[in-house]
């Protein structure tokens, strides 16, 4: 991976996320702008809404509000999560204890494309933490950029590693830092290789 600013499907230029900010855009087109953040990072907060678009915590909410009668988001104490992740999402210890082999399998080959000087971007998933501590334990050379919470803490210690560690809101489930803060820092940086995981594909 030569360029990870591509990979969070919020596209808009300088002017657009102006209007964005803007007190006077409309609550229909602000609304779609708060669905692609949920979309993209999975939750937002009031807090966030607040500063990416300049407006009330009480209009925030009223938008959240919107969205959840539309069938679009799930509110949460504080924000919101998209309606699957309401359901499904499971905790990183009990994801941690499912598939053990196989993910340790994929750790040994993912670590064996990664070598000195790289800089690798990891997602919030258990398949990426166990990877990273193989990249660790055969003494890699890297600088690791993450929100996941497991992963700084893996990697913090580690010698030869350095960390960028990705802020935000914090969701406690998976242990990780989601929101427009999250995806704003994660579209300033380059990497050369990602460790990304899902729980599934369907076509």
């Amino acid at each position: 991976m030569t360029d990870t600013t591509e990979s969070t499907g919020i596209e808009g230029t300088a002017p657009d996320r102006a209007v964005s900010r803007g007190r006077a855009q409309v609550p229909a087109s602000r609304q779609q702008r708060i669905l692609q953040l949920l979309r993209a990072t999975g939750s937002v907060s009031v807090a966030d809404l607040e500063q990416e678009f300049g407006i009330s915590a009480m209009t925030a909410r009223r938008d959240l509000r919107v969205l959840e009668d539309d069938g679009q988001a799930h509110r949460t104490y504080g924000g919101a999560v998209l309606p699957a992740a309401a359901g499904v999402e499971d905790s990183f210890e009990q994801r941690m204890g499912e598939a053990i082999g196989e993910k340790e399998r994929l750790a040994r080959a993912a670590a064996e494309l990664i070598a000195d000087g790289d800089t690798v971007f990891a997602d919030c998933s258990t398949s990426a933490y166990v990877a990273l501590r193989e990249v660790i334990a055969l003494g890699r050379e890297v600088t690791v950029v993450t929100n996941a919470l497991p992963a700084m803490q893996l990697v913090a210690d580690a010698p030869r590693v350095k960390l960028v560690a990705l802020g935000g809101s914090f969701r406690p489930g998976v242990r990780s830092f989601v929101g427009p803060e999250t995806v704003r820092a994660a579209r300033a940086l380059l990497g050369d290789k990602a460790l990304i995981s899902v729980k599934g594909l369907t076509s």
